[in-house]
């Protein structure tokens, strides 16, 4: 008799729907997920629920956009849902096309529909190449796109991401139309809480920690946990905790990783710090920039200091 082996378990992963937005792109970057059920949603909340309610394996979620800073929903949520841990982080160029039912040309366009966002990213173009249109603002970016098609829109022509083109049969009457060429949105893959994957030279934590009360210098005492230890800061974001007025959170990306000498030390004198630090992961970065850092910070440094401490204690005789 012989035995078939188990078959692998199909892995699920949510992400902003409908088919064709910045975040499937996203998503079409993480080699595992390929071949995979990838499940859309509405909303980031509803990824994330998604996530710890045990729906699906782990999420894409935008985080940061490099013309609009940090996206909020995403920062409160993580601040707010325990139990998830962001696992990678991937870049997306931020690049709109403008597209028509089958047959439109550009030139017989005068009523458009975008998202308030993509149509703000276009408008040094629209005034270029459609200086007399109307704008009809729609939901997303992708259902600007859909309207044409399911004629809920009076529009002639959508601004929607190139990845709708792969979708759905529409003309293509310009590419390229985003005002920033250098546009970025970068977007990350978070899971139920895993241990952090082993450091690579090339990696980000990620965390989000509150000041203890409001006072002078706060702020810079939270920030001298890091510089004293010779940790660049990517992210610095602060976010309304709710509960009343003057209150925040920030949230937090460092250069390097937990299991490196000096970011643990930094992370225990955050601790130590702040009444609440919420770790989000360390993880490579998208762009596997290696991080660098003074002599004086490496982890032989942090090692040796432990060990002059340990003997002190103990009672060894000093060299």
């Amino acid at each position: 008799m012989t035995f078939e082996p188990d078959s692998v378990p199909r892995r699920t992963y949510s992400y902003l729907g409908p088919a064709g937005t910045f975040t499937e792109a996203a998503l079409a970057q993480v080699p595992e997920a390929r071949g995979q059920d990838w499940r859309p949603v509405r909303n980031v909340g509803e990824a994330l629920a998604d996530v710890v309610e045990g729906r699906s394996d782990a999420a894409m979620i935008a985080i940061e956009n490099s013309v609009d800073g940090g996206v909020s929903t995403a920062q409160d949520a993580l601040a707010t849902m325990p139990g998830l841990r962001i696992v990678g982080e991937y870049l997306v160029p931020v690049e709109f096309v403008l597209v028509g039912r089958p047959g439109m040309k550009l030139e017989d366009v005068s009523v458009l529909t975008a998202h308030p966002v993509a149509y703000a990213q276009c408008l040094v173009w629209l005034g270029a190449n459609l200086p007399a249109h109307a704008h009809i603002p729609a939901a997303s970016n992708v259902a600007s796109a859909v309207s044409l098609i399911d004629g809920t829109s009076e529009a002639d022509a959508a601004i929607a991401p190139p990845g709708i083109l792969e979708h759905h049969d529409l003309q293509l009457l310009a590419s390229n139309i985003g005002d920033n060429v250098n546009a970025i949105t970068r977007f990350v893959l978070v899971s139920r809480t895993v241990a952090p994957p082993a450091p690579t030279g090339a990696d980000k934590t990620s965390l989000i920690a509150e000041l203890p009360d409001d006072h002078p210098g706060g702020l810079l005492e939270m920030l001298e946990q890091f510089a004293t230890r010779g940790i660049n800061l990517s992210l610095l974001a602060s976010r309304p905790i709710g509960d009343e007025l003057g209150r925040y959170r920030f949230v937090i990306d460092a250069d390097g990783h937990i299991h490196d000498e000096r970011m643990a030390d930094a992370l225990l004198g955050l601790r130590r710090f702040s009444p609440k630090v919420i770790f989000l992961g360390s993880y490579p970065r998208a762009d596997r920039a290696v991080v660098h850092y003074p002599e004086r910070y490496s982890d032989d440094v942090f090692v040796e200091a432990r060990d002059w401490l340990r003997a002190l204690v103990s009672g060894e005789p000093e060299e």
